[in-house]
C-alpha cells in the first residue's frame, strides 16, 4: 500500500463492507468476453455489464448502501438526492425498499424515461434548470426545510463505497477464470463508480491500470488528474453523455482518483453512437451514451491495451428509444 492510499479516510475493507451490506439487496452482474475485441488487441476483453443491474445502472449500489447506511430515525425523515436519472432510480428503489420517502431533484432535460422510472419506483421528482440552477444548492435547501437525508450521487462516501463493490465482483470472477487485471476502463462523471473501483483495484490487482472514460466535452476527470487539482468542464458544454456530464471531479473522489493512480482518458460522442449500436447489434445488450464511454474510449484506445487483460465497464442502460435508435441509424449508414 502506497503512502498516499494509506492516508485516505477509506480503505478494501469498507468497500467490502459495503458488498457484505448490500449484497442480498443487489444483483451480481455478469462478467462477459467481447471475442471481437479479445482477438483484435491478442488478449482478453472483457465487459462488466451493470447495465443488467435493478434499475438499469449501478448506481443501486450506492443507493443501497447509502439507506443501509442510516439510522432508522434518519430514514424516517425520508431521503433526498440530485441526479440526472440512474441515480435517481438508484435511491428511489433503494427508499421503497426501506419503506421510506424519497424526493429527487432531476434536469429538465434528463431522459423522460429516467424520470418515468423514477416516479414508478415511488419518488417525488421536482426538476430544475442544470444550465442556470445549481443542484447541490436545490438539495441541501429541501434538507435543511424538511430534515431529509441528503444522498450526494458521487460526492458522498456511503455512495461511492457502494459503486466500488462491483468491482469485488469483477475480481471474483477474474480470478474464478485463472486471470489478473491489466487495465480497467471505467465509465467516469464525479468519479463515484471510478474512485470506489480503484480502491478495490488497487489492493486485488496492484499491478493494474485504471482509466477514467469521459466524454471529450467533459473530460475534467482527465484534466484535473494531469494538473494535480480539480478543474470545471465549460459550463455551456455538451454531450449526448446525459449520465456523466458533471461540472467537476468530486472533492471526496478526486483525492481516491489521484491516490490510486488513475488516469484519464476520453472519446466523442460520434465515438459513443457507434458503441451504443455495436453492444446492441454485436453483444445483444442495450446501454445508454454515458453507460457506453468506456466501450467508447476502449474502442478507440485498442492498441495501448494490445496484449492485455481488460474490463471495460457498461455502467447503464437506460436509453431513450429515439437516442437507441439514433445510434443504430448512424450505424447502419
Amino acid at each position: 500500500m502506497t503512502p498516499a492510499i494509506a492516508s485516505l479516510p477509506v480503505s478494501y475493507q469498507d468497500v467490502a463492507d459495503a458488498a457484505d451490506r448490500i449484497r442480498a439487496l443487489i444483483v451480481e452482474t455478469p462478467l462477459l468476453e467481447v471475442t471481437e475485441l479479445s482477438e483484435a488487441i491478442g488478449g482478453r476483453i472483457f465487459v462488466k455489464c451493470e447495465n443488467l443491474q435493478r434499475t438499469g445502472s449501478f448506481k443501486l449500489r450506492g443507493g443501497m448502501n447509502a439507506l443501509s447506511s442510516l439510522t432508522a430515525e434518519e430514514r424516517a425523515k425520508g431521503v433526498v438526492a440530485y441526479s440526472s436519472g440512474n441515480h435517481a432510480q438508484g435511491v428511489a428503489a433503494a427508499a421503497r425498499h426501506f419503506g421510506v420517502p424519497a424526493t429527487i431533484i432531476m434536469p429538465e432535460d434528463a431522459p423522460a424515461i429516467k424520470k418515468a422510472n423514477t416516479k414508478a419506483l415511488g419518488a417525488d421528482v421536482v426538476t430544475y434548470d442544470r444550465y442556470s440552477e445549481s443542484r447541490e444548492e436545490l438539495g441541501q435547501r429541501f434538507q435543511e426545510r424538511t430534515g431529509a437525508a441528503l444522498i450526494p450521487p458521487y460526492d458522498y462516501l456511503p455512495t461511492m463505497l457502494g459503486q466500488g463493490t462491483s468491482a469485488i465482483e469483477v475480481t471474483n470472477k477474474l480470478r474464478a477464470r485463472g486471470l489478473s487485471l491489466d487495465t480497467a476502463v471505467i465509465c467516469c462523471g464525479g468519479g463515484g463508480l471510478a474512485g470506489g473501483s480503484a480502491l478495490v483495484f488497487n489492493t486485488t490487482f496492484p499491478q493494474a491500470c485504471v482509466w477514467a472514460a469521459e466524454p471529450d466535452t467533459h473530460d475534467d476527470t482527465q484534466r484535473s488528474l494531469q494538473a494535480g487539482q480539480r478543474v470545471s468542464n465549460d459550463p455551456q458544454a455538451r454531450s449526448i453523455c446525459d449520465a456523466i456530464v458533471t461540472p467537476t471531479p468530486g472533492a471526496i473522489t478526486f483525492p481516491v482518483l489521484q491516490a490510486c493512480g488513475v488516469e484519464g482518458r476520453s472519446a466523442s460522442d460520434d465515438n459513443v453512437l457507434e458503441s451504443v449500436a455495436f453492444a446492441a447489434n454485436r453483444l445483444k445488450l442495450i446501454v445508454e451514451p454515458g453507460g457506453a464511454i468506456a466501450l467508447a474510449v476502449a474502442r478507440k484506445h485498442l492498441e495501448e491495451l494490445r496484449g492485455q487483460t481488460v474490463v471495460v465497464y457498461l455502467s447503464g442502460g437506460n436509453i431513450d428509444p429515439d437516442m437507441l435508435a439514433h445510434a443504430l441509424a448512424a450505424a447502419s449508414t
